[in-house]
């Protein structure tokens, strides 16, 4: 495999930004770090991507734009993939799609594929991070859905009122001990959400089981339970709606009802969470809005509007359904029955 930027970055012992910026904004870096990363990867025989050039595409006049997901079967991806099209349609650009499955390898691949081919991407919860896409893209716009960029414009969804409106609910049915089942560690999301849910953990003196990384299905959800039921806790906030919706299957199998043992609260409020069993209480995370305004904010940027980079953080909100209820007094699964 040809050497990434990723590996100049690491053999420099720079940031990935760092490096980013030896090729496409040398002037930001001193003399000494630029010449240790252009060093670097002539060693390492690293060649950047030829820039896109500022002329539009020889083609009869129309706009073709790639969105990039990590999984369109996902519900949450499918809806920010209708609502993207949905304005593509009516921008009259024509619109691409290529799915990674979560594989950081692939994504790399696809954005290095798609850049000489479309006059713009949007990429959305990407597994890679913003200076490594940024570099891979060649010139071509860029818009990203959950992955913070400072030269990039960004799309991000804000767990933060969702997640502090679910801690407020739980603590008010009398949870005192609560789990949470981590995605994919590549993921911003992911690492937005722990981070928030640990603050508000400590704000509102509660006991935070903070559990592994789990495949953002239902069967990583499935694995989890039994960490789950095992941790003591009587709620359960999982990643996403998926995740959730297999930490109830996992945990009916172990004997543990929903809601009247352990309450769950998932993330996404796909449509299954309305007909789920129990039906899934669930914080709504508005990836169709942010498909509608990612195509729009490419839209600006292949225009050279000339607006600097910019962050749009959308808000979510808490949905109670029935996988929530008073706590019931738990003891771990392992010490049940013992004297």
């Amino acid at each position: 495999m040809s050497p990434t930027l990723t590996d100049v970055a690491k053999k420099a012992n720079v940031a990935l930004s760092t490096a980013s910026r030896a090729f496409s904004d040398p002037d930001r870096l001193g003399p000494d770090t630029l010449r240790k990363v252009l060093s670097t990867a002539r060693e390492l025989g690293y060649e950047p991507p030829a820039p896109r050039a500022a002329e539009p595409r020889p083609d009869t006049g129309t706009v073709t734009v790639a969105v990039v997901v990590p999984d369109v079967a996902n519900p949450v991806f499918s809806a920010f993939v209708k609502a993207a099209q949905s304005q593509g349609w009516h921008r009259r650009h024509t619109v691409v799609l290529a799915d990674t499955d979560f594989d950081p390898d692939r994504e790399r691949e696809v954005i290095a594929h798609l850049r000489d081919r479309v006059d713009g991407l949007v990429v959305c919860s990407p597994r890679l991070d913003a200076a490594e896409i940024e570099a891979l893209s060649g010139g071509v716009p860029v818009v990203l859905v959950n992955r913070e960029a400072t030269g990039t414009d960004t799309v991000l969804a804000d767990a933060t009122d969702g997640l502090r409106q679910a801690l407020d609910y739980l603590t008010a049915l009398g949870h005192r001990r609560i789990a949470y089942v981590q995605g994919s560690p590549r993921s911003w999301s992911n690492a937005h959400r722990v981070e928030v849910v640990r603050h508000l953990a400590d704000t509102h003196d509660l006991e935070l089981e903070l559990l592994g990384s789990q495949a953002e299905t239902v069967a990583g959800g499935t694995a989890a339970a039994a960490r789950v039921v095992a941790s003591g806790a009587t709620a359960v906030i999982a990643h996403n709606d998926l995740v959730a919706l297999g930490v109830i299957t996992g945990a009916r199998t172990l004997g543990v009802r929903v809601p009247d043992d352990l309450s769950v609260v998932g993330m996404d409020d796909i449509p299954f969470a309305a007909v789920s069993q129990p039906t899934l209480t669930s914080i709504a995370v508005p990836m169709g809005r942010a498909g509608s305004l990612a195509l729009r904010m490419l839209d600006q940027a292949m225009a050279g509007d000339g607006a600097g980079p910019r962050c749009l953080r959308l808000p979510t909100q808490l949905v109670v359904r029935g996988s929530t209820r008073p706590a019931a007094a738990r003891v771990p699964a392992d010490t049940r029955g013992n004297p």
